[in-house]
């Protein structure tokens, strides 16, 4: 198999669309676990999650020529799919899949198990704020703070104004300040930056 590490997302494109299934391959992998953590991070669901990234990629397979340079970055392009699928999915369902499903392995570390069941307290009430935000301010948030996407990247898949982007970002931040402030109200800053540890 030939090393695809340093093609380009458009080279390696143009392999899949003539048909080279490595060159589709590489791309699955440079790609799958972004796409995979904005559809749990939009649903809270690990099976809606695994069913949107395969929609995605299925998406790419049947028409690789949809993707367009001139418009953004192929991850931007595929995030874009993912929002779609998502908000179908939102549609059909118009419910949440408790986070709670989600057996994630966290990284041992040096800390106390005291100090661990809050870090993971505080990580859990993040993702639940996160969850709650409309679905508007919601996207803004991961996309930019969680996939670190620049505001014009975002505006791409959000099919918006980079202006629009930036008061969905800044509105949704400052809900989700709200919502953790009383469980931390001392330092609710701490929150924002512990959303990156699920990143």
């Amino acid at each position: 198999m030939t090393a695809f590490s340093d093609q380009s997302d458009s080279d390696l494109l143009r392999r899949a669309a003539d048909g080279e299934e490595d060159g589709f391959c590489a791309l699955y992998r440079r790609h799958q676990a972004s796409i995979y953590r904005f559809a749990l991070q939009m649903t809270g669901s690990t099976s809606q999650a695994e069913d949107v990234t395969q929609e995605v990629f299925m998406a790419l397979i049947r028409d690789p020529v949809s993707f367009d340079p001139g418009r953004g970055t192929l991850r931007a392009f595929l995030l874009g799919i993912a929002r779609n699928q998502v908000l179908r999915r939102f549609g059909k369902d118009r419910y949440y899949v408790p986070i709670d499903e989600e057996a994630e392995m966290r990284p041992a570390n040096e800390e106390g198990p005291l100090d661990q069941v809050s870090r993971d307290e505080l990580i859990e009430s993040v993702r639940r704020a996160i969850l709650s935000l409309p679905e508007r301010y919601r996207e803004a948030v991961i996309l930019c703070d969680l996939q670190e996407l620049s505001y014009a990247e975002a505006a791409v898949v959000l099919s918006c104004a980079v202006g629009t982007v930036r008061s969905r970002l800044h509105r949704g931040r400052a809900m989700l300040v709200e919502k953790l402030q009383p469980a931390h109200h001392s330092d609710p800053e701490r929150g924002m930056r512990s959303a990156r540890c699920f990143a």
